[in-house]
């Protein structure tokens, strides 16, 4: 089967994370596709840059279906554009928290996301209230901007480190944890070692989600929520992205 994830921020290098992440644990006959959006900004902190992730994701969405991809994933913890990408297209979508989430649920009562920025703690409290988590799920958040995860000079991962162990002791009694971004994914194995408990990148519980789905023959439901959108013209800058246009991207 064809996985095909999308890093939807513009940042090349982290799709090389990502892609390394996903490859390590998809099953010898997956193929992983790897791909970074080719607009929007360099990194997902917050909703403004949310809103403007979302566009160059979904061309890329509608380019892998078109392309022959059995499932996609998106890879930004915000679930950036998870719904408008899952009435776009008739394959499964996985949102790399949505799949984090659900995975750690099969073996910790409680546990706690440790993110990036202070910006991005609000919007992935309101996932863990979407997804049924919240009185099992805490947020943290480290502070660091995301692009620092990469910088060998920062005291990002320093800072990453102390926040989930914060979160191990009393204050939240975490007894899993979960790494709230994308760019952590390379650090999975290292941090379990460390503190001798689950630590979860949502990346490859997504791509393992995505195999099941696949391999069960489950796809997005087609009416209701994610029935496909309304044809209709769009205008201005956006009008690639009118429905008929995108799929025939």
């Amino acid at each position: 089967m064809r996985i095909l994830v999308v890093n939807p921020n513009t940042t090349s290098s982290m799709t090389a994370t990502i892609a390394d992440s996903a490859t390590r644990v998809a099953n010898a006959d997956t193929e992983i596709v790897a791909v970074t959006s080719s607009m929007g900004p360099v990194s997902i902190e917050g909703y403004y840059d949310e809103a403007f992730a979302v566009p160059g994701l979904l061309m890329e969405i509608a380019k892998g279906e078109k392309a022959g991809a059995d499932a996609a994933i998106i890879a930004c913890f915000d679930d950036t554009g998870l719904d408008a990408a899952r009435a776009l297209a008739h394959i499964p979508v996985i949102g790399i928290c949505e799949a984090a989430l659900a995975a750690t649920a099969f073996i910790a009562q409680r546990f706690t996301i440790v993110t990036t920025m202070e910006r991005s703690r609000l919007p992935l409290e309101h996932l863990v209230h979407r997804y049924g988590m919240a009185g099992r799920c805490k947020v943290r958040a480290a502070d660091i901007p995301v692009l620092s995860l990469e910088d060998p000079n920062s005291n990002a991962r320093d800072r990453l480190r102390s926040e989930i162990a914060t979160a191990l002791r009393d204050e939240d009694k975490a007894e899993a944890i979960v790494l709230g971004c994308a760019g952590m994914a390379d650090l999975t194995a290292e941090l379990r070692a460390e503190f001798g408990v689950p630590v979860v990148d949502g990346v490859a519980a997504a791509v393992k989600q995505a195999e099941a789905l696949v391999t069960l023959g489950l796809s997005t439901a087609k009416r209701g929520a994610y029935a496909s959108p309304v044809p209709k013209p769009y205008k201005g800058l956006l009008e690639a992205f009118e429905p008929r246009k995108i799929a025939a991207s």
